[in-house]
């Protein structure tokens, strides 16, 4: 297997590379990258989320790297000549791609790298093209509205990206990428063009013909199955993770969640809020007693609480059915335990959600993980995050543990007849019943679990006074 040793990169870039955490490329990147840093043009099919970003952005920067060894003062010279231009099809995307090439640059010293989109004023974009940017990642339309004012040449242009073309010509953006790479022919020589797409229909072709010179064509299959997944992350401040856990479950209603957190004590103190708050819930935690450890998974697969908060003892090897939504209270510190945390939800092919909550200290490993995801994961601010008490969702049903079992020859039969039969429980509001050696339960709908526990006070089953009482 590969590793990024392998390349020959800067020790600008290795050094980054490893705060990173990046070391064997991905399948994608080992297909391309010897290419890329050839200086070949390259048409790139591949998956969203399968490296790309990474790919070209070591490109970008080796080649700026190379560029200024030769000459200290190119990108000195002008302002408005960048090194390297990315074309984004949206916004988000252009944030993102813009995000993660800071943190790969942050080795680099005086390497300004510029968003420039639409949907905001143009006027501090202006300002900020001032000052000599080395890369520019843009929108198409804001990109063409600047060069059409003056106000950006291409003529040191070096590196050119087209990321995930498809979805650009896809969303009417074919005749302003042509109006630029037209530009950029006429003032730039020598350009290296690098297009990234998902599929290759005749535009995509048609486009690297008329723009890519003996383009060398990859086509990676990565060999990974998509999960029924939405993955997002929300950046909060570090104090207000459990009002933006409270507002999310407000939000999404799920019939089930589970909330992971790195720490025992952050599960204590977020399921004690939300009790407060009002969210039928229980926790999953290194320090509780076994039996503590037990009735929540029971509670919690039998639909009498709705919120899971737990440590990452929840992830993996327990009895827990799929969920509707996953919350990473705080970022795992490995992509194997995010993995396993997201694959709570989604299961069996269903679709599931998985939301988590980042501050300043957590970007990097969420662009770590980005790097070996599928997909990568969009980040949303989290102040538009509000909790409204009146849209939490009620637990469907209530615990009710009963002091006898397999060893007082109690069976499932005999509670489900003496509820039905004693209690005058319609079947419908009768949920999970478990039995094990001394203990057993049942999960019974709100509206008859005063008649369940009258009827173990007033009545036998097999003969035998059983006691019963709400599990909470």
């Amino acid at each position: 297997m590969e590793s990024f040793k392998d390349y020959n990169f800067s020790d600008e870039i290795n050094s980054a590379l490893d705060a990173l955490k990046y070391h064997e490329p991905t399948k994608t990147q080992q297909a391309c990258l010897h290419a890329l840093l050839e200086g070949k043009d390259v048409a790139v099919e591949a998956q969203t989320g399968s490296g790309k970003t990474l790919a070209f952005g070591l490109t970008i920067l080796q080649k700026l790297l190379d560029s200024q060894a030769h000459s200290q003062n190119e990108q000195a010279a002008d302002s408005s000549h960048p090194h390297a231009l990315v074309l984004c099809p949206t916004r988000e995307l252009a944030e993102q791609v813009t995000y993660q090439l800071q943190l790969l640059a942050r080795r680099i010293a005086n390497t300004k790298i510029l968003a420039v989109f639409g949907g905001v004023a143009i006027a501090p974009q202006l300002s900020s093209l001032k000052h000599p940017p080395a890369v520019i990642v843009g929108t198409p339309g804001r990109l063409m509205d600047i060069a059409m004012q003056g106000r950006l040449s291409f003529k040191g242009l070096k590196t050119l990206v087209l990321d995930e073309a498809d979805r650009m010509l896809d969303m009417g953006f074919e005749d302003q990428v042509d109006w630029l790479l037209k530009a950029i022919n006429d003032q730039a020589q020598g350009v290296q063009t690098l297009l990234f797409s998902a599929t290759f229909g005749g535009n995509i072709q048609s486009l690297s013909a008329q723009y890519q010179k003996d383009a060398q064509t990859i086509q990676v299959d990565d060999g990974r199955t998509h999960q029924h997944i939405e993955q997002t992350a929300y950046k909060v401040l570090a104090n207000r993770r459990a009002y933006a856990v409270a507002a999310l479950l407000s939000e999404h209603q799920p019939e089930s969640a589970i909330v992971f957190c790195q720490r025992k004590q952050e599960v204590v103190e977020l399921h004690q809020q939300l009790q407060e708050d009002g969210f039928g819930v229980v926790q999953l935690q290194g320090d509780m007693e076994q039996f503590e450890r037990s009735n929540a998974v029971l509670l919690f697969s039998a639909d009498c609480a709705n919120v899971l908060v737990a440590t990452d003892v929840a992830a993996r090897g327990l009895d827990i059915p799929s969920v509707d939504l996953v919350i990473n209270y705080s970022i795992s510190d490995d992509l194997d335990t995010h993995t396993h945390r997201v694959g709570r939800t989604g299961r069996a092919g269903l679709k599931g959600k998985a939301i988590t909550l980042i501050d300043d200290t957590d970007e990097t490993k969420l662009i770590g993980f980005n790097a070996q995801l599928p997909s990568d994961i969009p980040v949303k601010s989290g102040l538009a995050l509000r909790f409204h008490k009146n849209r939490i969702r009620e637990p469907q049903y209530v615990g009710v543990q009963i002091d006898a079992g397999k060893k007082q020859k109690i069976s499932k039969g005999d509670i489900l007849g003496a509820l039905a039969k004693n209690a005058h429980v319609p079947a419908k509001d009768i949920g999970k019943i478990h039995v094990s050696s001394h203990r057993s339960f049942a999960a019974i709908k709100i509206r008859s679990v005063k008649r369940t526990l009258l009827m173990f006070r007033e009545s036998k089953v097999k003969g035998k006074r059983l006691r019963a009482k709400k599990l909470v």
